[in-house]
């Protein structure tokens, strides 16, 4: 079933267009990444979807809702969670008030408790400030509080870029699982050769627009995707 369309899709910060008219489909339980070189457009694409985007053209639909315009607030009411590269957390309060405060939350508590038990790193330290967290356990907080609304979809804007390298494999492990309940994923990521490793679907972004899509595996397999986009592997 399909849950997020994106169709035509142009626009950007300022006058010029950074976005050129992008499709994209995801699917219910469903791993996409967008990958491409740096200024390709990707995290554009991540604030055009949720509402980040000052000037957008074209559609994106959630299941069968016109949400092109909604504020982003409407959209994450309306089964959309995202966690951006920066600022995903509130550092000054605990990981509990952290959850505590996201909007539009039903059974709260029981909701906060179901979060401790996905992530039980966060349950041992639920009285600590988010700010003394470590990088690995901000991010799970940041997951946390996406997944707190029960979100159809949730965009996932570089997981990795601020993550040692001992922690981007435990990264994207723990990304991988977050589908495993049907929740969807978009995700944008730089290391997109183990981005792709874990997805069902890839789309490669070049100068705005979609340059080459289709199974994962098979871009992981295509010359012209190693060649012009995915570079190599890296730990």
């Amino acid at each position: 079933m399909t849950v997020l369309t994106v169709e035509g899709l142009k626009g950007g910060y300022s006058e010029v267009d950074i976005l050129n008219g992008i499709d994209l489909v995801l699917n219910q339980g469903e791993i996409l990444t967008i990958a491409g070189t740096n200024g390709a457009g990707k995290s554009t694409v991540a604030k055009a979807i949720v509402g980040l985007l000052p000037r957008v053209r074209g559609s994106v639909r959630l299941g069968g809702k016109d949400i092109t315009f909604m504020a982003p607030e409407s959209r994450a009411q309306n089964g959309i969670g995202y966690v951006p590269q920066v600022a995903n957390i509130f550092p000054s309060l605990t990981i509990t008030e952290n959850l505590e405060v996201v909007k539009g939350v039903q059974d709260r508590n029981a909701r906060i408790g179901e979060m401790f038990r996905l992530f039980p790193a966060l349950a041992e330290r639920k009285r600590s400030r988010a700010g003394r967290l470590s990088g690995g356990e901000r991010q799970q907080l940041a997951y946390a509080r996406a997944l707190m609304t029960r979100p159809k979809v949730v965009v996932l804007d570089e997981p990795t870029a601020a993550l040692s390298p001992t922690l981007v494999a435990d990264s994207f492990a723990r990304i991988a699982s977050l589908a495993s309940d049907g929740t969807s994923i978009l995700l944008i990521e730089q290391r997109a050769r183990q981005a792709l490793a874990i997805s069902d679907r890839g789309a490669i972004m070049d100068g705005g627009r979609i340059a080459m899509e289709g199974p994962a595996s098979e871009l992981l397999s295509n010359e012209k995707a190693a060649d012009l986009y995915l570079g190599h592997y890296s730990p």
